[in-house]
């Protein structure tokens, strides 16, 4: 294991501001996402509604970025708008953020209405900031650059969960209704963390720039449509991807849910979420270390393994009878591992897939196609765990988010990695020959 996980970068210092960016919204994933906002929601905000209420905010919001992120991406890549959206979707999060702090008991609406927005700025910036991948990494370390920035994003998560439970432990904090200076404190984790990255990060600029105009983005999308049939497995993946991403996502909404369901609450929930964050570093970390050698296919498929074994393990669990799982819960912290490794390790391996299948001239048109496919399998597996587990139970909602897993695990199998790679390159020689990588 390399000690300076940038030796051998030559552009240490962009491949680095880049990553801070991915530690930085790491605030909104895990506090507003995953650990605190869904619970406070639930308990807080809406009561009597369930799981189902929390699922419609996730899942609406998703839909809304679906439809614009082609556009965005387009934008993006004909007009060098990259750092712009950047910066614009980070702010509009950062402050939305902040404003979680105000909500009360019955603020549903108004609820909905920040966390929505909210929500579509940050996929919307998830998606522009995937884009400056290939501008700032190699076809040969594409992996270990893409595992880099997600291991950042852990590294992230880790620091704040250890913040927020510093913060309760200290000041006596308990129960939800305390957890609001928490939401201040991922908003402005969020904007401190963009300085860096907006100062130091650049994009490739287009070589002409035609006065921006909605016909312009919707012909470079049809010109996308039209071509296709030459990035073949480029579609394969993406429909796998969107098959167990319907699982990843379920996971990143209702983790914490779960986890309260079983009986860890307060500080406990969140020493588990430490535990998890810690698996989810150390996969994204293997990830950096083996994904290049080994392939970025394997790598995925390893993951999905990992998936799939730790959802027959939640499964097992969910037969355990309510008034017995408190005696048993030992268990449900070993399967924590499994969830956290799982995420951490699907994540930068997905990510780097679809670097290695995207030419360079195209890289926020591709990478808004793969924030748009998430974001479908966000709206559907969402809302379908959450419609399941509200009306047939916790084990038949497990059954289903298995079975995210072992097809789209069968999926990745059709999927022929060096053929993508080399209609990527054969692409950059038709655009440009300055954009053909150097012969190695």
């Amino acid at each position: 294991m390399r000690i300076d996980p940038l030796s051998g970068i030559s552009n240490k210092r962009e491949v680095l501001a880049w990553g801070l960016y991915d530690l930085a919204n790491q605030s909104f994933t895990l506090l507003i996402i995953t650990v605190l906002f869904p619970i406070y929601f639930k308990t807080i905000v809406a009561p009597e509604r369930g799981d189902a209420l929390w699922a419609y905010a996730v899942s609406g919001s998703l839909a809304l970025v679906v439809l614009l992120s082609p556009f965005v991406g387009a934008l993006a890549d004909q007009f060098g708008l990259k750092k712009r959206i950047l910066l614009f979707s980070g702010a509009g999060c950062s402050v939305l953020t902040v404003l979680l702090a105000t909500l009360g008991a019955g603020d549903v609406a108004l609820a909905f209405a920040l966390f929505v927005v909210a929500n579509i700025c940050y996929q919307l910036g998830e998606n522009t900031l995937a884009g400056f991948l290939p501008e700032i990494s190699t076809p040969r370390n594409i992996g270990r650059v893409s595992a880099i920035g997600w291991t950042m994003g852990y590294v992230g998560a880790l620091a704040l969960l250890i913040i927020v439970v510093a913060v309760t432990l200290v000041f006596g904090l308990k129960g939800e209704a305390s957890w609001r200076p928490f939401f201040v404190i991922a908003g402005v984790w969020f904007a401190l963390g963009m300085i860096a990255p907006m100062i130091v990060l650049r994009e490739t600029k287009p070589d002409a720039r035609p006065k921006i105009s909605p016909t312009a983005v919707v012909a470079r999308l049809i010109q996308t449509v039209r071509q296709a049939s030459h990035y073949r497995q480029l579609a394969r993946f993406l429909l796998a991807f969107f098959v167990y991403g319907l699982g990843v996502w379920t996971i990143i909404a209702f983790a914490g849910i779960i986890a309260r369901d079983f009986g860890l609450e307060g500080t406990l929930l969140l020493v588990y979420m430490l535990q998890i964050t810690v698996a989810a570093g150390a996969a994204a970390i293997l990830t950096g270390i083996y994904q290049d050698r080994i392939g970025a296919r394997n790598t995925v498929m390893i993951f999905l393994g990992v998936w799939i074994i730790t959802c027959a393990g939640l499964l097992v669990l969910t037969l355990i009878p309510d008034d017995a799982r408190e005696p048993n819960q030992w268990a449900f912290w070993v399967v924590g591992n499994g969830v956290g490794f799982g995420l951490g390790g699907i994540g930068a391996s997905s990510r780097a897939m679809v670097g290695r299948f995207t030419p360079r001239h195209k890289t926020a048109e591709f990478f808004g196609l793969w924030g748009m496919t998430y974001k479908s399998a966000g709206v559907v597996g969402v809302l379908t765990f959450g419609q399941v587990k509200q009306s047939l139970g916790d084990t038949a909602s497990i059954v289903v988010l298995t079975l995210f897993f072992v097809v789209g695990l069968g999926l990745v199998f059709r999927v022929k990695e060096t053929h993508g790679v080399r209609a990527a390159r054969r692409s950059e020689r038709d655009e440009s020959p300055t954009l053909a990588p150097p012969t190695p």
